[in-house]
């Protein structure tokens, strides 16, 4: 018998550190294009800390803006260990943003093997929060 997975929602906070690196391709015509690595140590109900890249690109319109990252996690998920691939996908319109996160599937290692879910990213008050919707 298939034992049903439970969707589990956890949130806390994190911080996070991003420093630029060298991007091997110029922009064009007022995009201003970048590459950065992601450094992150999650609080709350994920304990963790993670590596990634992201790219992006500037628009000369204040506000309008993409980038695409990829991070990956280790350390504790509501007392399972492991690790697991996050995949951003953020758009900025002038001050209309769209951001989706979620775990890239079978990326789950350790106690994560078989994590799916999907994160949220807020900011309020100078601290970077999360929500985090999964299913183990």
């Amino acid at each position: 018998m298939l034992q049903e997975k439970k969707i589990m929602k956890i949130s806390g906070n994190f911080e996070v550190k991003l420093t630029p690196l060298d991007f091997s391709t110029p922009g064009l015509d007022g995009i201003n294009l970048g590459r950065m690595s992601i450094d992150k140590k999650f609080n709350g109900d994920l304990r963790a800390t993670s590596k990634g890249e992201m790219l992006s690109a500037m628009t000369s319109v204040e506000g309008s803006a993409g980038y695409v990252a990829i991070e990956q996690v280790s350390g504790d998920l509501s007392g399972k260990k492991g690790s697991f691939v996050l995949q951003h996908f953020g758009i900025m319109n002038r001050g209309s943003d769209r951001l989706v996160l979620e775990v890239v599937p079978d990326s789950g290692t350790g106690e994560l093997s078989g994590l799916a879910g999907k994160m949220t990213i807020n900011m309020r008050e100078g601290l970077h929060l999360y929500n985090f919707e999964y299913e183990l």
